[in-house]
């Protein structure tokens, strides 16, 4: 059994200055949820006035590590090596927490996917501080540089404020979709240091035989989310929304009510559990609103729900209400666009001009 061992804060807090974020890859480029987490990590580092620091780890990465220069890091440490082709935990955990000890920052934040889920708890445990995962908000105190974390709690009913302060780094975590890609910058100055890292026999105990990528469109990074709910009723209610989606341009999304029916995968599944989008525009076919889903897509820039009940929450939150079945209206908007995309792809002749 492992031993338990009490974390020890350090003596002086004031030594550990900096914003420092893992900017993970894959294939040897920057994810989305990197850029979203640089951004976000530029945010606090101006409040403070620090610098950013990007971790970056992967086989092949001098023009990766560029990269989270360009998106806003001030520094960025590569640890470089044939091995980091696919993520592995303990060897990242190794140079994360190799990076973190050498460099003191103040603030640790990580992406909140699959792999930096893991990354973040291995390397809190080695660092000895705590970590707040899957927050909704990161923000800083700009005179103390208190990090402040909040997350949803009790059955996401409530939103919990977490502080760390005697602790460093002060660790967070976000899932992808919560905040927004800062802009890219080829013109910015930083600094990189790549690091050639020898990885000896052994020393790494998984092996990745094979990778499979997901299939379907990645719904995180859709423009428009057409979403259902218990609204439909049937799950013949999923290929009306998969129609009209079409017609715009998107995917299909669901509350999680929906999944647990298993009318479709999970990969589609917005909310708490499930994923988090921000999307141009976000429909809503037949969803109460509740705070679970809620959280996921809150941050879309226009929401139109589409819901019998006058009184559902999610028409308190969208911009645009419409009070009828599903079943009527959704045929009613197909119908519509393709008039109007018909309209548009109609060739005008030009006019004949009169003759004197």
């Amino acid at each position: 059994m492992a031993e338990l061992v009490k974390a020890t804060p350090p003596e002086d807090v004031s030594q550990w200055k900096d914003v420092m974020v893992y900017c993970e890859t894959f294939q040897n480029k920057l994810t989305k949820a990197a850029q979203e987490m640089i951004g976000r990590g530029r945010v606090m580092a101006d409040k403070t006035k620090t610098k950013l620091i990007g971790v970056v780890i992967g086989s092949d990465i001098s023009d990766t590590a560029k990269e989270a220069g360009y998106y806003g890091c001030d520094r960025v440490i590569a640890f470089q090596s044939s091995a980091f082709d696919m993520y592995k935990s303990r060897p990242f955990t190794d140079n994360l927490t190799a990076a973190v000890k050498e460099a003191k920052p103040n603030i640790l934040i990580v992406p909140g996917t699959h792999n930096g889920r893991d990354l973040a708890a291995r390397t809190a445990i080695r660092v000895q501080s705590g970590l707040t995962a899957d927050c909704m908000e990161i923000d800083v105190e700009e005179d103390t540089g208190i990090l402040i974390a909040r997350r949803p709690d009790y059955g996401d009913s409530t939103m919990s404020e977490i502080r760390c302060e005697k602790h460093r780094p002060q660790m967070a975590t976000s899932r992808p979709g919560t905040f927004e890609v800062p802009p890219r910058d080829d013109k910015r100055k930083f600094k990189v240091d790549l690091r050639e890292v020898k990885v000896k026999k052994g020393q790494i105990k998984e092996e990745i035989l094979s990778f499979k990528p997901r299939s379907g469109e990645d719904i995180s990074i859709a423009k428009v989310v057409v979403a259902g709910g218990l609204g439909m009723g049937k799950p013949e209610g999923l290929k009306l929304l998969e129609e009209l989606a079409n017609e715009l341009g998107g995917v299909v999304g669901v509350s999680r009510p929906i999944a647990d029916l298993g009318w479709i995968s999970r990969s589609h599944q917005v909310g708490q559990t499930g994923i988090t989008v921000r999307p141009n525009l976000y429909i809503a076919a037949g969803i109460s609103g509740k705070p679970q889903h809620m959280v996921g897509m809150a941050n879309s820039k226009l929401i139109v729900s589409i819901n019998t009940d006058p009184d559902a929450e999610m028409n308190k939150n969208a911009d645009y209400v419409i009070v009828d079945d599903l079943y009527n209206v959704i045929p009613a908007l197909i119908e519509e666009i393709r008039k109007r995309k018909g309209a548009e792809n109609v060739e005008v002749a030009p006019k004949k001009k009169k003759k004197a």
